[in-house]
C-alpha cells in the first residue's frame, strides 16, 4: 500500500511543476510585466518611468529565468521565475497588488468557504444516492420516469435561476433567511443556509441521474442475481451490495470535487456575498490582481492534484486489485 502510494505522489510532482511552468509562461511571457503595469495603470500614454516604478513596487523588475548581473545562487534566486513562481511550492504567494498578504487572506476566507462547501458536498452526496436507490428500486415504474423526468427538468435549468429564486421567494418574499451576507461563528447559520440549500436543489438533477446509471449497470450482474438467489431482500440487494459495489464511480465524483471544498464556489459565493475564496479570485480577476490569480490557479491545481492522489488510494481501499497496477 506504502508503495502505490509513493508511486502516485511521485507522478504527482512532474503535474504540479508542468502547472506552474504553464501558469509562469501565460502570465509573464505571453503576457509581460510591461503589459500588466499598462493595463494596471489604466492610461493609454503611460510613461516608461511609470512602467518601470510599477514593476519596482511589485519585485517585476528582475529578469525571467536567469539574472546574468548576480553571481552564484542568486543568479536563478534573484529573478521573477524563482520570486514569483517558485516560491508557490512553499506556500509563498507574497502579496497582491492591495498590499494584502495573499496567504492570510486565504487562511482568513478559507472558513467562510468551507461553511458552504462541505454541507453541500455532505447532504448533496447523501440526497443524491438516496434518490438514486430509490429510483433503482423502483425501476420501470412510474416512480422511476417521474424521477427521471425530474432529473432531467432540474439539470435543464441554469444554475443562476435557482440563486435568483431562491433569494427571490425565500429571502424577498417569504423574509424567512438573509438575501447576502456573512457573520463570524454561530450567527452565519442563517446566512449559510440558503446558499446551502440552493447548491444542493441545483446539484440533484445531475448528481441523482449519474449515481442511477451506475447503480442500474450493477444491479445486473451476477452476484446481484446470486445475492436474490440466496433469498437476501430487494432492499438488502441494493444498500449491502450494489451500494458497496458501485463505491468506485461514486469515490471518483466524490473525491475529486474536494478541491471545490476549499476553493470555494465562485458563483455562489459572488450572488450571496460570502467572503471565501470564490469571491475573492472573481475581485481579483475584475481587479487584474495577477499575483492573486497566480496563487489561486497554483492552490487549485494543488488541491486538484491531491483530490486526484486520494482517489486512487480510496479506489485501493475499496478495491485492493487496483494495487496492483
Amino acid at each position: 500500500m506504502l508503495s502505490y502510494v509513493l508511486r502516485r505522489l511521485l507522478y504527482a510532482f512532474p503535474i504540479l511543476i508542468g502547472v506552474n511552468l504553464l501558469t509562469f509562461a501565460l502570465f509573464f511571457v505571453v503576457n509581460t510585466p510591461d503589459d500588466m503595469a499598462r493595463l494596471q495603470l489604466g492610461a493609454k500614454h503611460v510613461t516608461a518611468e511609470a512602467i518601470e516604478r510599477w514593476k519596482a513596487e511589485h519585485g517585476y523588475d528582475k529578469p525571467l529565468l536567469l539574472n546574468e548581473t548576480e553571481t552564484g545562487v542568486q543568479t536563478l534566486t534573484n529573478t521573477i521565475f524563482f520570486q514569483h513562481s517558485a516560491a508557490m511550492f512553499a506556500f509563498r504567494f507574497g502579496k497582491g497588488d492591495d498590499g494584502r498578504d495573499i496567504g492570510n487572506e486565504i487562511r482568513t476566507r478559507m472558513g467562510p468557504s468551507l461553511a458552504i462547501a462541505l454541507p453541500v458536498f455532505v447532504i448533496g452526496l447523501l440526497v443524491n444516492i438516496t434518490f438514486a436507490l430509490l429510483m433503482v428500486f423502483f425501476r420501470s415504474t412510474y416512480l422511476d420516469l417521474g424521477g427521471v423526468v425530474l432529473c432531467v427538468m432540474l439539470m435543464s435549468i441554469s444554475g443562476l435561476f435557482y440563486i435568483i429564486a431562491g433569494q427571490y421567494f425565500v429571502a424577498k418574499l417569504w423574509n424567512l433567511l438573509p438575501i447576502s451576507g456573512f457573520a463570524d461563528g454561530a450567527d452565519a447559520l442563517p446566512f449559510v443556509l440558503l446558499p446551502v440549500l440552493v447548491s444542493v436543489v441545483a446539484g440533484i438533477g445531475s448528481g441523482a441521474r449519474w449515481y442511477r446509471t451506475i447503480f442500474l449497470e450493477e444491479i445486473g450482474k451476477d452476484y446481484v442475481r446470486t445475492a436474490r438467489a440466496k433469498g437476501l431482500s430487494e432492499v438488502r440487494v441494493l444498500f449491502r451490495h450494489v451500494l458497496k459495489n458501485g463505491m468506485i464511480p461514486i469515490l471518483t465524483g466524490a473525491v475529486v470535487v474536494l478541491p471545490l471544498l476549499f476553493m470555494g464556489s465562485l458563483i455562489t459565493e459572488s450572488f450571496f456575498g460570502i467572503p471565501g475564496l470564490g469571491s475573492y479570485t472573481i475581485d481579483a480577476i475584475q481587479a487584474q490582481d495577477f499575483a492573486v490569480v497566480r496563487a489561486m490557479v497554483f492552490l487549485g491545481s494543488f488541491l486538484y492534484i491531491v483530490g486526484l492522489i486520494l482517489t486512487d488510494i480510496s479506489y485501493s481501499w475499496v478495491d485492493p486489485r487496483v494495487r496492483l497496477r
